[in-house]
């Protein structure tokens, strides 16, 4: 991994340097949570002035590139995150953003970042080149990491009452999990992490369910290709929907208080 980093930082500090840019990294990478198989590279690029057209146009594609000079360094293709400007960024107007994706990239005129991406970029982010800027960032209020788990909770009500082959559709389960902690503690935390504290406080409706997706969340590689896992995968729109009823009680609990943090 710190061959991948190291290469990536360099290459943009090179593509940016008239503009300054302070990159971060956050996200599983750095909560020891990267699984590789499944977990993305999360990184966050503000820079002092816009970038300009000539720069976005050799971003964007950078990842394919890198993977293409540099075969023998992995992960490259996991990066996802952001390019723009910092006044961009704290007023939410209109810029050339450069965004890199899990389906592609593409160059745009704003940048979304939700309340726990930014919670975790200002608690555990690592800053991979340039100058120390997180002071000039606003931390999310209790009330925004509950609009944003409300949010994550309507679209898991939405797209996983029927779970698609895959691996990854064991993932509503752990963020059901995150979200749960979030409520309850007003912190943000790894998803593996999160799947195992539900379990451990007896949160999961269907134990064995969370059980055998963490399994497969420490071990991508190994489940992605099994067969008996894959099936498995499409049938879990039921747990995950009861799992979210207990997300609904707690986030309906909690916003009868007025966003309250319990116990604080």
């Amino acid at each position: 991994m710190k061959r991948t980093l190291d290469v990536m930082a360099g290459r943009i500090a090179a593509l940016l340097q008239t503009q300054s840019p302070s990159l971060y990294l956050y996200g599983s990478a750095v909560l020891d949570d990267f699984r590789p198989g499944w977990s993305d590279i999360d990184i966050l690029c503000l820079t002092q002035t816009a970038i300009s057209p000539q720069q976005a146009g050799k971003l964007l594609c950078l990842r394919q590139a890198l993977s293409a000079e540099f075969p023998e360094v992995p992960h490259f293709r996991c990066f996802e995150g952001g390019f723009l400007s910092l006044g961009a960024f704290l007023s939410g107007e209109p810029d050339r953003v450069v965004y890199w994706g899990s389906s592609g990239q593409r160059i745009t005129d704003r940048h979304i970042f939700d309340s726990f991406a930014m919670w975790e970029l200002l608690h555990d982010g690592a800053l991979l080149y340039g100058a120390e800027i997180r002071a000039k960032l606003t931390e999310p209020s209790y009330a925004a990491l509950l609009r944003d788990t409300a949010r994550h909770y309507e679209a898991i009500r939405s797209y996983a009452a029927k779970t698609k082959r895959g691996i990854r559709s064991c993932g509503w389960l752990l963020d059901i999990a995150r979200g749960l902690y979030t409520v309850r503690t007003g912190r943000v935390i790894a998803k593996t992490a999160a799947g195992e504290w539900a379990l451990a406080n007896g949160l999961c409706p269907d134990p064995e369910t969370m059980e055998r997706a963490l399994l497969v969340r420490k071990a991508p590689r190994r489940f992605d290709g099994d067969e008996d896992t894959l099936n498995w995968s499409e049938t879990l729109g039921g747990a995950i929907q009861r799992f979210a009823d207990v997300l609904e009680a707690e986030l309906a609990a909690v916003q009868t208080e007025g966003f309250v943090l319990p116990n604080k």
